[in-house]
């Protein structure tokens, strides 16, 4: 009974998505071969919650055919852009944060340039339109707790931002809103090969969370991976081992499991956003199935667009 209601539970995420063809109105990059990309879709942005994503494609492409998933990175119910020197003038591919309770209608999504699709829509500009369909997935649903830890590698921190900022009582998303346990802080720690990945960090701090940045360079912040930033932030006492923790991850496969092992080793509870490939979003194709194990031990295949993308990091085969 327990797996048929959770089942259904599951399902609704692709029912009640929406499909619509948006325009773009803006469109930037922010790091080395990095792309933030926002969208009006009202239909979409009022009810996403953090932790879900969508699946978005070009119009009147079929190379490539299919769509592609992007995570949520934020949602907003006003877009403002920054001036510049003149008062008078608007930069109109410049983000900036903005919340107010009104439903939402702009989503914004962090991406890097990978392959044919991601080649190709770079090249979209302010104005043009993309086919979208979301919110899709299951989204964070973290406890009440005093001390948040998200920890990204690579683009990671796109399932993050959002989560951070609804945790820090700095936004509220979904329709009706959420209720969320306020934590009493909230630390980002974010790992890259080498300091010009970090892409709109300040993000994070406006939102009053505690950043802290590694590279295997050593050109920005800790040098070393983001566990070794990890170990060197709790041998430091960030943040207080008296504190209830709960960990959100999403980066490299490789990375998340690294997280994984590290906070299970510390009995430290952690939930972490998959990055699987998918072809339909709607749980059809079974190309985007992880190794999930039930509270019996025993493994089976579930769908990272459906049953996730979040998932209790302890209960994946890695």
């Amino acid at each position: 009974m327990t797996t048929a209601v959770s089942a259904l539970a599951a399902c609704s995420y692709a029912d009640t998505a929406t499909m619509l063809t948006a325009e773009i109105v803006a469109h930037k990059q922010i790091a080395d071969n990095t792309y933030r990309l926002r969208l009006d879709c009202p239909e979409i942005a009022a009810k996403a919650r953090p932790g879900q994503f969508v699946m978005l494609r070009i119009p009147e492409r079929t190379d490539p055919l299919l769509a592609r998933p992007l995570a949520i990175y934020d949602t907003f119910s006003l877009p403002v852009f920054k001036i510049r020197t003149n008062p008078l003038q608007v930069q109109p591919n410049v983000f900036s944060a903005h919340q107010t309770h009104a439903p939402h209608r702009y989503a914004d999504f962090v991406y890097a340039v990978h392959g044919k699709f991601t080649t190709a829509l770079k090249d979209l500009t302010p104005g043009s339109s993309a086919v979208v369909w979301g919110p899709l997935g299951n989204g964070f649903q973290i406890p009440a707790v005093n001390h948040l830890l998200l920890v990204a590698g690579g683009i990671g921190q796109t399932a993050l931002l959002a989560l951070g900022r609804q945790h820090m009582g700095a936004a509220a998303y979904g329709m009706p809103l959420l209720a969320v346990p306020q934590a009493q802080a909230v630390t980002f720690c974010w790992g890259a090969r080498h300091g010009g990945l970090f892409g709109d960090v300040d993000d994070f701090r406006e939102a009053g969370i505690d950043v802290h940045l590694a590279t295997l360079d050593g050109s920005i912040g800790h040098k070393g991976t983001v566990i070794d930033l990890l170990d060197n932030l709790f041998a430091s006492g960030v943040p207080p081992t008296n504190d209830s923790l709960h960990i959100a991850c999403c980066g490299p496969e490789g990375m998340m499991a690294a997280v994984s092992h590290w906070s299970s080793a510390r009995q430290l509870p952690c939930d972490v956003s998959l990055e699987a490939p998918m072809a339909c979003g709607i749980g059809i194709c079974f190309t985007c199935v992880a190794k999930v194990r039930d509270a019996s031990g025993a493994w089976d295949y579930r769908r990272t667009c459906i049953e996730g993308p979040i998932f209790d990091a302890n209960r994946i085969e890695w």
